[in-house]
């Protein structure tokens, strides 16, 4: 059995900007990957909602900081065979002041901790699949969210780009989730129901793809 590990933020842990709620298990993405999957993969659903990439949120404390958790992470889940890394919303927040720049920076040293260690199989470092999350829109002042993405949406055009480089630098698979769904209007930053199914049927095959590869090396 192959040990997929989906390690991110609240678009991983299935917020639903209409209710405010969990989005149930077979509907948000990853929920979905497993089912495309089937029986032959565990799927892990890692999703933190105010994850940040390697920051300290001040507001709330260190155990936000994406890296921290990481680390025991990969240790206390291995072996694993791929790690689906889907962070970068978080650092948007103003009160973070990073450019799309320094969010990425905040990808790579992620990623280098990952293929870094031994907790893939045979002691070997997993294969990475890095995801670049959907745009921020323009969010609506009705939305408590509007004020600390205020400068949200210029810099998430950026990070498609970016995350790239970072994955071709790598030698990671890589996904811009921003050419697949869209956030949801309400709140301009988390996907709805439709647009997480959509997510995890894109991220699936993907996958099956990379499994492809594993196999055939």
């Amino acid at each position: 059995m192959k040990t997929i590990l989906c390690f991110g933020d609240s678009l991983t842990w299935g917020y639903d900007p209409v209710t405010g709620e969990r989005i149930s298990r077979n509907k948000r993405w990853p929920g979905v990957l497993r089912n495309d999957l089937g029986d032959d993969y565990f799927v892990i659903e890692e999703g933190l909602n105010g994850r940040t990439t390697v920051w300290d949120d001040p507001l709330h404390g260190g155990y936000k900081n994406g890296m921290k958790y990481l680390i025991p992470c990969l240790a206390s889940q291995r072996p694993i065979n791929l790690i689906i890394l889907f962070l970068g919303t978080n650092d948007l927040k103003m009160r973070f002041s990073l450019t799309a720049s320094e969010i990425t920076h905040g990808i790579r040293v992620l990623t280098d901790i990952i293929l870094k260690s031994e907790s893939g199989p045979q002691e070997r470092p997993p294969k990475v699949l890095l995801i670049a999350p959907p745009i921020v829109k323009n969010i609506p002042s009705s939305s408590r969210f509007s004020e600390e993405f205020e400068d949200g949406y210029s810099k998430s055009l950026q990070l498609g780009k970016y995350y790239k480089e970072v994955a071709e630098e790598y030698g990671c698979y890589f996904l811009d989730a921003s050419k697949v769904v869209e956030a949801s209007d309400i709140d301009g930053i988390h996907l709805e129901v439709d647009e997480h199914i959509k997510l995890g049927h894109a991220i699936s095959k993907k996958v099956k793809i990379i499994m492809e590869h594993i196999n055939e090396g």
